[in-house]
């Protein structure tokens, strides 16, 4: 499960702001649970378990459904969430003069990938599934969510600094998850992050989710197929790259000072990585968050 900082994700936050909820939380990761034996394990009534399990189900983290029981009609509580991931606001100290470009998904110059791949569309998957000819489609431009399991896709994105312009930071933002044919929340993929054919490093993304809908996801994609990534931010300072904030590699903004009119990035699962787990691109139109691959250069 994702989770914002702003109003949207309140519910969440006040759900887990107990001490009876998270015992709750906690009985139920061992096993599914009606409320007369949740109240048993809490020694509360019914009814005040029922209130927070009411609570749980509302934050989305919990599923509680009817069945019969030995004695009647029963209400059977499934916890559905396994991880929570909090994206924090991105936030730059100095007040800097910025470019900003923003690239949807569909829109790679170059690419080499390897099944199980795919491009979908608000409407549709574009062409058949785990055919990488499909990525030369001229539909591809269309594609809000793309998918391999190994290989690598490659934007051409504008560099609009000029000549006086000083560069002090790049900041490149999108969703992202490793690959499994349906979905795996555990299944990590090293993915490797260039810029201009310089290896920014690597980070290891978890796996793929669906144990919610995606937010902006379209209704026509399969609830059994993974529904959204986690945000995450490249950040290449004068002192390093940082993925939301922790360091993956010492490339500082000199590598990338000779003015060019062009950025070329590249997202990439070698065949060599030591987890070969696939990765997904989301754009605007699908997963938790609205928005393409975005580039912000700072600048003075």
């Amino acid at each position: 499960m994702q989770a914002q900082i702003d109003s949207t994700s309140l519910p969440l936050y006040e759900a887990l702001a107990s001490e009876v909820r998270l015992n709750i939380i906690r009985y139920l990761s061992e096993q599914q649970l009606n409320i007369k034996q949740l109240a048993e394990r809490l020694d509360l009534s019914s009814a005040i378990v029922t209130r927070h399990v009411s609570k749980l189900e509302e934050a989305g983290l919990i599923r509680t459904e009817k069945t019969k029981g030995k004695s009647g009609i029963q209400k059977i509580s499934t916890l559905v969430v396994e991880d929570i991931y909090i994206s924090f606001p991105k936030k730059v100290q100095a007040a800097y003069a910025t470019h900003v470009v923003s690239v949807p998904v569909g829109h790679f110059t170059d690419f080499n990938v390897s099944p199980s791949c795919g491009l979908a569309s608000t409407k549709d998957f574009i062409g058949p599934v785990d055919q990488p000819k499909y990525f030369l489609s001229p539909d591809r431009m269309d594609a809000g969510i793309l998918w391999f399991t190994k290989g690598f896709v490659e934007y051409k994105l504008p560099n609009y600094l000029e000549a006086h312009q000083s560069l002090q930071q790049i900041d490149i933002s999108f969703e992202i998850s490793s690959e499994f044919p349906f979905a795996n929340p555990h299944w990590p993929s090293d993915i490797t992050f260039s810029l201009n054919g310089i290896e920014l490093g690597e980070w290891q993304s978890p796996g793929d989710f669906n144990d919610e809908r995606g937010r902006l996801t379209p209704d026509w994609w399969p609830e059994t197929i993974n529904q959204y990534g986690l945000l995450k931010t490249l950040r290449i300072t004068s002192h390093g790259t940082y993925i939301d904030g922790d360091p993956i590699s010492e490339i500082t903004t000199k590598a990338f000072m000779d003015i060019s009119d062009a950025w070329s990035l590249k997202f990439e699962v070698k065949e060599e990585a030591n987890h070969v787990g696939g990765l997904t691109l989301f754009g605007k139109s699908f997963g938790h968050f609205e928005q393409d691959i975005v580039v912000k250069t700072y600048y003075l």
